[in-house]
């Protein structure tokens, strides 16, 4: 199938470049990825359709991330709900998942476990105890012999031309064990006898939930909800928190005894702007102890400070621009972890360029210049061809990474985004800005000890 198959109308599915499928109990899990890139949305959509078109199925498709093991990647807002009685929590965790799939227009949303229910046909074996003990089985033993006889168990692990196998033990009957023979499974005792199974144990069938989890010791259900791309990450978590949860606990939907906590990438990036904050307010400060050594003043290093904010400020006009002009193009960065790391990196970047300018203008007042005014005017002269070499092989030395769609560019995307726009306005700012503030603020310091000498 051809790429251009999905524009022309013919499929609503993009032609893949990988595809496979694993199936168990509990469901269906596919891991793909399309030809074109920029056809992944498409694929999604194409994806949860397919799977939602079966009666009782639900569908959860989202993009992976190499930094993040959350369902959802860097963009999975989690919501834990976590109690001790399980029938509460999966009641508050299907009404959750309703509210969700009505907060976002186009939103993935995934549970774990996968299925949000108490009525799935389950087979205990409950041990007869006297007789294990008879035999000399205890019950690890014992669970772990059905286990093998039944779906497999893990054995061991071995290394085989440098790959690590993991060695499964299965009965002879594999994959095509079925249920009514399970009380004829053979297991062998320490005492040397072979028993059926009916004889170690009893087979009861209930209804039940498949699989139970627990963070922090507590029972707890997990909801992954992945806004649409075009919603911030910090917006949609607003949201979370105020239009579902919120709403939730007014209508009393949610019982005192169970808890509603938002984790996953929108946790993440919490910490990450607390510890971005802190640490920025640290490379500022050395920043300007940098500076004071190089210039070898304590006043001067605040010419060169005062391009930071606009710096910054061109980082995140940058990052808007490039979501506004790219969006016609498949581009969209969201404000993640990672771009929020490209401010600290900009904070090194965008001092560069006005050292130049401060030191060259106050070397030529020391070497007696006409005026201020011409004093900064050579040091922009003189100095513009190194910081036009400087400021533009680090624009175009990042531009690929921002303006080139492809596998693994959205990773350092919006960190690029940062550091060329802000290095390129901070540029802008050192060649008109700097000269002016400079000229300014040297004028009126001159006159201002002019004055206090004439007063003394």
């Amino acid at each position: 199938m051809r790429p251009s198959a999905i524009a022309r109308g013919e499929t609503d599915i993009p032609a893949l470049r990988i595809f496979a499928m694993f199936v168990d109990p509990q469901g269906i899990s596919i891991m793909t990825d399309p030809k074109n890139p920029a056809e992944v949305d498409a694929l999604i959509g194409a994806l949860e359709r397919l799977y939602t078109s079966w009666p009782g199925m639900r569908a959860f498709a989202s993009r992976g991330s190499i930094i993040s093991n959350d369902e959802g990647g860097t963009r999975s807002i989690n919501l834990d709900i976590a109690g001790t009685d399980l029938a509460q929590i999966y009641r508050v965790a299907g009404l959750a998942y309703t509210r969700a799939a009505t907060l976002f227009e186009g939103a993935q949303i995934g549970s774990e476990p996968n299925a949000l229910s108490l009525d799935q046909p389950m087979l205990e074996v409950v041990p007869r105890w006297e007789r294990l003990v008879e035999v000399g089985l205890d019950g690890e033993r014992f669970g772990y012999s059905v286990a093998a006889l039944s779906d497999g168990a893990f054995a061991d692990e071995m290394i085989l031309d440098d790959r690590r196998i993991d060695i499964y033990l299965f009965s002879s009957a594999g994959s095509g064990q079925r249920v009514d023979r399970l009380p004829d499974l053979p297991i062998a005792t320490p005492s040397g006898a072979v028993l059926p199974l009916s004889a170690l144990g009893e087979l009861r069938e209930s209804v039940d939930t498949d699989s139970i989890r627990r963070l922090d010791g507590r029972r707890t259900v997990t909801l992954n909800i992945v806004p649409p791309r075009s919603v911030a990450l910090e917006t949609g978590v607003a949201r979370v928190r105020n239009e579902l949860i919120e709403s939730m606990r007014t209508a009393g939907e949610i019982p005192h005894d169970v808890s509603v906590d938002i984790t996953g990438a929108s946790d993440q990036l919490q910490a990450t702007r607390e510890a971005v904050s802190g640490n920025f307010l640290i490379a500022v400060l050395l920043c300007y102890l940098v500076l004071v050594v190089v210039l070898r003043h304590w006043g001067r290093p605040l010419f060169v400070m005062a391009t930071i904010p606009v710096g910054l400020a061109g980082g995140i006009i940058g990052l808007a621009l490039l979501n506004g002009v790219g969006a016609g193009f498949g581009i969209h960065q969201p404000f993640d972890m990672i771009t929020l790391l490209g401010f600290l990196v900009l904070l090194g970047a965008v001092v560069n360029n006005p050292i130049l300018i401060v030191q060259e203008a106050y070397k030529r007042l020391e070497e007696g210049a006409e005026s201020i005014a011409a004093a900064v005017d050579d040091a922009v002269r003189i100095r513009l061809r190194a910081i036009l070499m400087s400021s533009l092989t680090t624009i175009f030395g990042v531009a690929p990474l921002v303006l080139i769609p492809g596998a693994g560019t959205e990773l350092y995307r919006g960190l690029g985004a940062i550091v060329m726009f802000g290095i390129a306005f901070s540029t802008l700012v050192t060649l008109t800005f700097l000269p002016s503030l400079m000229v300014a603020a040297l004028t009126l310091h001159e006159r201002a000890g002019g004055l206090l000498r004439r007063a003394q």
